[in-house]
């Protein structure tokens, strides 16, 4: 039996109006989540990451397409909509210190959603709840009357960690979560979001540039550049069989551990940026793939399916 899709978008856009025109951040992506799993979004700095998550939760609002959460539109929900979902859609930032008020203890900071929301009758309730949350995130009850700043990135993130569990939610995205922690610590947090996805049956969208972070952790990758999806499968097909250039690019370029001193190839990235304002039809990798031919430009080019479940958009699989 297929699993049950939880979030779908269908020709999603965000453009953001510029002096020198419209720059497309997110241009025409279509995706299905599935319930209690994790989309991993990966792709260079600047690529729309981000944007593309923030639009999910209407922190952005979307220029086009259509958001299904559960299989109800909510594209064009408003503030009073959407604050009922977002007791079901939260957000883990990817910066913690920035997304934290400096003048708030560790108990008020993870309370706060529960103060906003109601969820708790009394103090004594409101306290038991604040502690379980500690607990289940990993924070000593020690810390609880500390501030942020006197903690070190790792116990920050676990703050926004249970801040988005404070409101028990079932969709969670992840916006570079570990990018600014160090690599014993991304561990920690990676593994702490995968027992509770394990033990709450949470579905993530789980933002990154890291590849190896994001095979870690997602059943399904989309790959995304300059606003658009180029690759679109399940996890371990996209490492065992990548179709687009520009994600054999990001995959050469991850270094691998060896004895014999292997050099990295880097030839499928080379050259400059499409700029994303206002982009001409065709292919926004064509600058820089080795493969590039006519085909590529003057007609942008759908995702199809090129082997059951992996979709990808390139001008030599039309």
């Amino acid at each position: 039996m297929e699993d049950k899709v939880l979030v779908e978008v269908k020709d999603l856009k965000k453009y953001f109006k510029t002096p020198k025109g419209h720059l497309h951040a997110v241009d025409g992506v279509n995706f299905k989540i599935r319930k209690g799993k994790t989309l991993g979004v990966v792709g260079e700095s600047g690529c729309g990451k981000s944007t593309l998550g923030r639009l999910l939760l209407h922190l952005h609002e979307s220029t086009g397409g259509q958001i299904f959460y559960d299989g109800v539109d909510i594209t064009h929900f408003n503030e009073k909509q959407m604050r009922e979902y977002r007791k079901r859609m939260q957000m883990i930032f990817q910066d913690p210190q920035a997304s934290l008020d400096p003048r708030k203890c560790v108990r008020d900071l993870i309370g706060e959603p529960l103060k906003n929301y109601k969820l708790t009758s009394g103090k004594d309730a409101y306290e038991s709840k604040v502690a379980e949350i500690m607990k289940t995130v990993g924070l000593a009850e020690r810390y609880a009357e500390s501030y942020s700043h006197e903690l070190d990135g790792g116990r920050r993130q676990r703050i926004g960690i249970g801040r988005a569990l404070a409101v028990d939610p079932e969709f969670i995205v992840c916006d570079e979560p570990v990018s600014a922690l160090d690599v014993s610590i991304q561990a920690q947090v990676l593994n702490l979001l995968m027992d509770l996805q394990d033990d709450k049956g949470l579905t993530y969208i789980f933002i990154t540039h890291d590849l190896s972070v994001v095979k870690h952790i997602s059943h399904d990758i989309v790959v995304m550049y300059l606003g658009q999806c180029v690759e679109y499968c399940n996890t371990d097909e996209l490492f065992d069989n990548p179709l687009h250039p520009y994600t054999n690019g990001l995959l050469a370029a991850v270094p691998e551990p060896t004895l014999k001193g292997k050099k990295l190839s880097t030839e499928v990235m080379r050259g400059e940026l499409t700029s994303p304002i206002e982009p001409k039809p065709g292919c926004r990798f064509a600058a820089r793939c080795p493969y590039a031919t006519e085909k590529c430009t003057g007609h942008d080019i759908p995702l199809k399916e090129v082997t059951p479940g992996h979709w990808v958009a390139c001008s030599k699989f039309e």
